[in-house]
């Protein structure tokens, strides 16, 4: 085996034990390669210079001879080197590169005989342990270690266990309204209003937040957010799930299942749900996962889609006995027809039903894609986890826009019949959960040539109109306007454009329908300047909503814009479509590209609006304490007077916090917690606006805050 550049590695005198046994490999016995050099520093301690098994404290089985042979000869292509790119070395798993982990699981293999994994293969899609980590119960998979307990070992696993087992189910009911200590649901609430009742940290004494306990997480993307159900947290990074005491961190059980593909733009879906004691695990290669709340262990394991295109980006939405999902990835000149949303039986797993997002011929919308056949439709992404109102029986999801813009901009024979708005893209679903079937939907922006979608969070609140108390659906494109519509049957209600774009000209009042700007449509080989940029002015930061002040609360990236066109070859293009663009600074831009503000949905104004340096990063988390938190690029995590805007503390994290917050109780004490570094999509392209602020990489790590106490303050 050719021999890796570049590792920089050092261990002298393992390699020097290591040379007879490596020698029969190709390489001199005098000039270890990178590979023997790495396997010496990173393996060879545990596992032996020679890989018979170590001797002393840190004995770990034998990686040469017939237990090994018979553990891994028939196991699904590439599963041993994901194992070792997932799980080693145990004192900092997951930190071999690909390249590394491949050749290191080439060199074990081939020292038994077996062939090389180094073409791409799927990894097995059993956990590597459930109801304990990699070092609890088995030692890589080679048979059980003997744990040594004293008392206090005992005590703590006593302890943990017994938390685990008091999990009370999550009903329905707790979905809709959980209780004020728990955060049941990516934000929150079926509603997703990103709001708690918590009041224990409030203004007055938000400033003596300070940090209550960390946790390191793996490598990968972020926009993590936890789950806490009576004093236990569940979190995903990158396929390794684990339940915490939520007072210290202390691991209960961990599930790990590396994924078999990480396409972009993330590493791992967002986030998880909870219902009954049942936590629902989406992974990115498209698996959903049901998992024993109180075990780890798996109670079924469904396929959603195994095209190698599609992915699970979003949190799933629990509708009843339904786990519902979006699914994503379509956007490329790969995938024709567009992406779905589907639906899971919440006990066994089976699908449902499914629900195309993009009209095919012969159907509602069908005829809205300028004559274009069903080959030629594309995108329809859903990005973002729905929102549930269990009193209307509806989902509502939001969609995006089609990347391969072609079809909607041909003129001539075949052009033309019917519209260019190219249904269901850039629309708000509202689904019946029990069947699939589209009870109405509403177009935000029709025709999207542009990549200025509408695919996030739909939050459902009570508002106050002429005709009475209204239950409504708010969001917020990527334009920066604010839509909001009757949620039982889609009327447009009216619309507030927040002053940051330059496509639309104007807003039907009547049916909301929006005028485009025509001399900014895209042309070949020729750039136009738009705002804002695709990176929108909001982007997936998510929006709060106070229901008690009637205050929706936007974390946005204003004075961004870019010069969009098309490049004359794209369309064979797999990827991200069509498009060929240079981001801009906003002709107008004071040099602040982040942004927080307070919008009144009753008066329909902004209240208040904090400038920024750093574009925002964070989602925003409101409390019934009249604290607002959020965090920017700048690292900066900060709490807000929920009224005015003012700033009431902050703190400087490690990394950027690129995630979203939560806040729950134990024991009467509030906590507050988010996941710092990791990067995100947004945060890598924002990057040149501010680059005085370096882009997060890397590992994250859970930070969670609380106050000191009372003696302490």
């Amino acid at each position: 085996m050719a021999a890796i550049r570049g590792f920089g590695l050092t261990g002298a005198a393992l390699v020097g034990g290591m040379a007879g046994a490596l020698s029969a490999f190709g390489a001199p016995a005098s000039e270890p390669s990178a590979v023997q050099q790495a396997y010496a520093t990173r393996c060879a301690g545990c596992h032996g210079p020679e890989l018979g098994g170590a001797v002393g404290p840190n004995t770990g089985p034998a990686l040469k001879g017939p237990d090994f042979v018979a553990r891994w000869k028939n196991a699904l292509p590439g599963a041993f080197r994901d194992y070792v790119r997932a799980n080693m070395p145990l004192n900092d798993p997951g930190s071999l590169d690909d390249a590394t982990s491949t050749a290191i699981s080439d060199y074990i293999r081939a020292a038994n005989g077996l062939p090389s994994e180094a073409a791409p293969g799927l990894n097995s899609s059993a956990p590597i342990a459930a109801g304990g980590s990699p070092d609890q119960g088995e030692m890589a998979g080679f048979g059980p270690v003997k744990a040594e307990e004293d008392a206090t070992t005992r005590a703590s696993r006593d302890r943990l266990a017994a938390l685990a087992r008091g999990l009370t189910p999550v009903s329905d009911a707790d979905l809709a309204n959980p209780p004020a200590q728990d955060w049941l649901a990516w934000r929150r609430t079926s509603s997703t209003h990103g709001f708690s009742p918590l009041a224990q940290i409030d203004r007055s004494n938000v400033g003596h937040l300070g940090l209550a306990w960390s946790l390191a997480l793996g490598t990968g993307t972020n926009g993590v957010v936890p789950l806490v159900r009576d004093g236990v947290m569940f979190i995903n990074s990158n396929g390794t799930v684990q339940a915490l005491d939520a007072r210290d961190g202390d691991r209960i059980w961990s599930y790990v299942r590396p994924a078999t593909t990480k396409r972009v733009p993330l590493s791992q879906p967002r986030g998880m749900a909870l219902h009954g004691t049942t936590l629902y695990v989406p992974t990115i290669d498209n698996h959903m996962i049901a998992l024993d709340a109180r075990t780890g262990k798996v109670v079924w394991d469904h396929v959603i889609d195994a095209s190698g295109e599609l992915q699970l980006t979003a949190s799933p939405l629990i509708a009843g006995d339904k786990i519902i999902q979006g699914v994503a990835g379509c956007q490329g000149a790969g995938y024709a027809g567009g992406c779905f949303i589907v639906a899971l039986d919440a006990v066994t797993g089976k699908e449902a039903w499914r629900f195309h997002t993009i009209a095919q011929p012969g159907t509602p919308g069908g005829d809205s894609w300028n004559g274009a056949g069903p080959d030629q439709r594309f995108g329809g992404s859903v990005w973002v986890t729905g929102s549930y109102d269990a009193e209307l029986g509806l989902v509502f999801f939001g969609t995006g826009q089609t990347y391969i813009v072609s079809p909607l901009l041909k003129k001539g024979p075949g052009a033309a019949k019917g519209s260019r708005d190219a249904l269901f893209t850039d629309s708000t679903l509202a689904i019946d959960p029990k069947t699939g079937k589209l009870v109405w939907h509403y177009q935000h922006t029709n025709g999207d040539v542009w990549d200025l979608d509408w695919a996030f969070e739909r939050t459902v609140v009570m508002l106050d109109t002429p005709k009475g108390p209204r239950k409504a659906v708010l969001t917020v494109g990527k334009t920066g306007i604010i839509d909001a519509l009757d949620a039982r049957t889609g009327q447009y209600l009216w619309s507030y454009d927040l002053g940051f774009q330059t496509l639309v000209k104007a807003i039907d009042p009547r049916t909301g329908r929006k005028t485009n700007d025509p001399s900014v449509v895209p042309e070949y080989d020729k750039l136009k300047l738009i705002c804002p940029s695709t990176l929108g002015v909001r982007n997936w930061p998510s929006t709060a909503y106070d229901p008690s002040r009637g205050l929706l609360y936007l974390p946005m990236t204003p004075n961004s814009c870019m010069s969009l066109g098309l490049a004359a070859n794209s369309p064979n293009v797999r990827g991200f479509g069509e498009f060929t663009q240079e981001r801009r600074v906003a002709p107008n831009s004071d040099g602040n590209f982040g942004r927080v503000a307070a919008f009144d949905v009753k008066a329909r104004k902004v209240v208040w609006a904090n400038p920024y340096r750093a574009p925002q990063s964070s989602a925003v988390l409101a409390t019934a304490g009249g604290v607002l938190f959020e965090g920017g690029r700048d690292r900066w995590f900060r709490a807000l007077d929920a009224a005015s805007g003012q700033s009431l503390w902050q703190t400087r994290l490690e990394a950027t916090p690129n995630a979203y917050p939560i806040t729950y109780m134990v024991d009467d004490k509030q906590y507050v917690a988010v996941v710092s570094g990791g990067g995100s999509p947004t945060d890598l392209f924002l990057a040149p606006l501010t680059p005085e602020f370096p882009s997060s990489i890397g590992g994250k790590t859970l930070m969670v805050f609380a106050l000191p106490e009372p003696s302490a303050r």
